[in-house]
Order: C-alpha cells, then structure tokens, then sequence
C-alpha cells in the first residue's frame, strides 16, 4: 500500500526514528511520536498497541527503513517505511 493512501485513510500513526538533537535543528511533523532508531525495539508492546498503520520515517529514509524492516521481522503486517521527513511533510502538506 502507498504512503499517500495510508494518509488519504487517516488510520495511521507516526513515527520519528532521527535523533531529538535533528528535530531540534531540521524540525519536526507534530502529529509524530519520536522515538529514535537506537530505542526502536525497546518500544516493540508500544507500537504493537497502536491500532492502524505505523509509518515510520527519519532524515532519507534509511533508518525508518531498518525499523520497518525490524518490525517486520517481529511479523508485524501493518508498518511502512515513510521516506525522508522533508518529502513526508510534503506529502502531508498536499493532501
């Protein structure tokens, strides 16, 4: 499933895998839960409460793409990777 039909669908949840320090200086979607990539298996009962689809997303993509992947690999069905913050605050912006 794309990205911009997850959000079009609205059931979704954000998640932030970059640093508190690259919020501070690159900003930040405030709807998004961070929760840095180093800290993403600690939060594994977290995220598996979350009713609907989880995007993550970081600074390109690569990190939210290796905590999609963990997730994944946990047999979780329902977690995307969301690209680079600058090209999903767009999309959001465009909805």
């Amino acid at each position: 499933m794309a990205i911009e039909e997850i959000l079009k669908a609205g059931n979704y949840h954000l998640i932030d895998v970059r640093e508190p320090l690259e919020l501070e200086m690159d900003g930040n979607i405030a709807e998004a839960n961070n929760i840095p990539l180093g800290d993403i298996e600690a939060h594994i009962d977290e995220i598996r409460a979350l009713d609907g689809n989880v995007i993550f997303f970081c600074r390109s993509g690569n990190r939210s793409g290796k905590a999609t992947d963990f997730y994944k690999s946990q047999g979780f069905e329902n977690v995307y990777n969301g690209g680079g913050y600058n090209d999903l605050s767009q999309t959001l912006e465009n909805l």
